[in-house]
């Protein structure tokens, strides 16, 4: 019969962890791979903060000498066909992907969180007319819809925030609204009713706060997905206009003409949204375990 180790368990469960480096240190050796996407993401967010003061060189000032000019201590990931610098358009580019991710997620979120909670809370016609519309935006896939709003709204970044946005809203209500189905039904919502306080506060104070924890992990899933559209949308010329640097129009722009001649403005662009979106799943896929009882083992 094989013995169990009790210390051991108990030190893998945390026991004994206090302080924040602590339990950071602890999450941090059981969840490896999500510490590596959340230093990736630190990374990408130190860059978009700091971007001045990285490089040297404006991202939208063209210099006709340098054009196509390679990697070389002057312009260490190489410049355009316009002459601007690689590296200051990468690292000027992080804000805009960082802000539309940001942005798009929290806007979808806040719409679905609204929709979802009324929806599963107060039911009826009104749960009956939500999810149908709910429905219907989710028949599209989100880049699919993203493209329709973004050549609808046309391109700028707070259309563009708001095209990606649309396509999370369905999926977060439909998660809030699950969520809320089950826990309108416990007790401490009852006892609430019983004494006489109002739907709304008990939908507000009891029900909403309970949400957090789903709400949290299909967050940092959506900003992902968020980042990746908008380079696409770019990509095809609907997302962020010139001159500002973005990721997908640096591609859409290289691609085609200077793969062979300039691979630089096509490798270094890629990399830059493979490790953003890399590091923010991996990161969303390590809040899901820790705060899923169901999914630690």
């Amino acid at each position: 019969m094989a013995t169990i180790d009790h210390k051991a368990e108990l030190a893998r469960a945390g026991a004994g962890v206090s302080g924040f480096w602590g339990t950071t240190l602890h999450l941090a050796r059981r969840y490896p791979l999500g510490a590596a996407g959340a230093v990736i993401v630190l990374i990408f967010v130190l860059t978009a903060l700091f971007a001045g003061y990285l490089t040297s060189y404006d991202p939208t000032t063209t210099n006709p000498r340098s054009s196509l000019s390679p990697p070389t201590t002057d312009h260490i990931l190489g410049a355009d066909f316009m002459g601007r610098d690689m590296w200051s358009r990468i690292v000027y580019g992080a804000r805009i992907s960082l802000a539309v991710g940001i942005g798009s997620t929290v806007l979808g979120c806040f719409f679905g969180v609204l929709i979802g909670l009324m929806s599963g809370y107060y039911g009826g016609w009104l749960d009956l007319l939500t999810q149908r519309l709910m429905d219907i935006l989710q028949a599209l896939p989100l880049l699919v819809m993203a493209l329709l709003m973004a050549a609808s709204l046309g391109p700028s970044l707070t259309n563009t925030i708001v095209a990606i946005s649309i396509p999370i809203v369905p999926n977060v209500a439909r998660v809030i609204r699950s969520n809320t189905l089950a826990l309108r039904e416990m007790p401490y919502v009852e006892a609430a009713r019983a004494v006489g306080m109002s739907e709304w506060k008990i939908a507000l104070r009891h029900v909403l706060p309970n949400t957090v924890a789903p709400l949290i992990v299909l967050a940092t899933a959506q900003l992902g997905s968020a980042i990746l559209t908008e380079a696409s949308l770019s990509f095809l010329g609907l997302g962020i206009p010139e001159p500002h640097p973005s990721w997908g129009r640096m591609l859409s722009e290289s691609a085609a003409e200077y793969v062979r001649t300039a691979p630089w403005l096509v490798v270094f662009p890629g990399i830059a949204i493979s490790l953003a979106v890399f590091g923010t799943n991996l990161l969303g896929d390590a809040v899901r375990d820790i705060l899923d009882p169901r999914e630690r083992s």
